[in-house]
């Protein structure tokens, strides 16, 4: 399972600070210095440092150092993601690096969850606490507080991490000494929240921000926009091989069969297309209705060759898919694949106000054609002679001859799988 960080954010440039001297009637022993260093620390000396993770880890080590008794912490956030509907960092004490985990969607009806300190907070408690190594303490005593016990941890507390707008996340704290937190163990560290929640809610926005582009133009078109290409016609021409998927008979289907019923069988296709694609090394750049455009830049020398990966384990995946239809009682999906490769342009197109990221020119257009030829061929993939001399996958194509594709001046050679190896 692959996990999303939520804690990453754009580097900004760390300016050089000195430390702080201490308050007047403040020595640099005294409590109240040493949470203002921290502080300090938390709001300045961070802007260099892109994840919260790394920033969550280090400012545990420095309320160990400055004497407060935390042997274990956790960030939770609730994250925008079409997977995961939250993310928890953990440290422990002695740890380098914090732990990421994510949670699906549905987390929240689960036993775990259910049985857990967390829903308290959820459903509104301002402070979960509990002493682990006092039999007396009142409060549920959730399966979590027996892991923490088997840890040697003696009090456990949740608290509101707060960001704008009404945002409630958490932060938890843990001690492995004898009796706990003391009085003022606790106000150490809820002094130190606000500038906590400061550094994490610019993180985890840009995060945020990362990974709504990531999710609907893609990885790659996603680091351009966010590294500044922004404006109407910003783009660069690259050497791509170009894959165009589309449905077959899906308005047939659509009219057909109840709503939720098509959305689950476009969103069965397009899982059984895009992930191989993905996997493979391929960026999709828009869904098209049941259609799909994709490109695997030539930049990688191996380009070609992973794309007929990926199509090859899509088609596998699609017959899978189409079992279970069978099933279900519903016709099996059909589907055409063109295939060319070319110059395209890659960048920004549309309107002053409203921009698609994508590519466009006479390579697009030819793979377009070749996808909309597979209907009259009854072959579901058609390639180019130019993609297939450039993947120099001729011994495994079939020649189905020269032809005119409409808007071009010359017909096109085109190849179809042959089944030999």
């Amino acid at each position: 399972m692959a996990t999303t960080n939520p804690s990453e954010a754009n580097v900004a440039v760390q300016s050089p600070t000195q430390p702080q001297p201490p308050l007047p009637g403040e020595s640099e022993g005294t409590w109240p210095a040493r949470r203002r260093r921290i502080i300090d620390w938390l709001v300045i000396e961070t802007r260099g440092e892109r994840f919260i993770d790394n920033i969550f880890v280090e400012m545990c080590d420095k309320l160990v150092e400055a004497g407060v008794p935390v042997a274990r912490a956790t960030l939770h956030f609730r994250i925008h993601h079409p997977q995961w509907i939250g993310a928890r960092i953990l440290w422990r004490k002695g740890l380098a690096e914090a732990e990421l985990d994510t949670y699906a969607y549905g987390v929240e009806d689960t036993t775990q969850y259910l049985s857990s300190p967390l829903r308290d907070f959820n459903e509104g408690a301002e402070e979960v606490r509990r002493r682990l190594d006092d039999p007396t303490s009142a409060g549920p005593d959730y399966p979590l507080y027996d892991e923490l016990r088997a840890e040697g941890l003696t009090e456990y507390i949740i608290w509101p991490l707060l960001h704008t707008l009404g945002k409630r996340h958490a932060v938890t704290f843990a001690s492995d000494r004898p009796g706990g937190f003391s009085s003022d163990d606790l106000a150490f560290l809820k002094d130190i929240l606000p500038a906590l929640a400061l550094v994490s809610e610019i993180r985890l926005k840009n995060r945020f921000a990362r990974t709504l582009l990531e999710t609907y133009v893609g990885p790659h078109a996603s680091e351009q926009i966010l590294a500044g290409a922004t404006t109407r016609g910003s783009g660069v021409t690259v050497g791509a091989a170009i894959l165009i998927c589309d449905l077959r008979d899906f308005t047939k289907l659509s009219d057909l069969w109840p709503r939720d019923d098509v959305i689950e069988l476009l969103n069965g296709y397009f899982d059984a297309m895009s992930e191989p694609i993905e996997r493979h090394g391929g960026e999709i750049l828009k869904f098209m209705g049941d259609g799909l455009l994709a490109i695997f830049p030539l930049s990688n020398p191996c380009a070609c060759s992973q794309l007929l990966g990926a199509i090859g384990e899509a088609q596998a995946a699609l017959a899978v898919l189409n079992e279970e239809n069978l099933r279900k009682g519903h016709d099996p999906l059909g589907y055409g694949i063109g295939v060319h490769v070319g110059d395209v342009m890659y960048g920004n197109i549309g309107s002053r106000r409203r921009l698609d990221f994508t590519v466009i020119g006479p390579a697009v257009n030819i793979a377009s054609r070749l996808e909309t030829l597979t209907k009259e061929l009854k072959r579901p993939v058609l390639l180019s002679r130019a993609f297939v001399e450039k993947a120099g996958c001729a011994g495994q194509m079939e020649n189905l001859g020269s032809y005119a594709l409409r808007g071009l001046d010359e017909p096109v050679d085109v190849f179809a799988f042959s089944g030999k190896k």
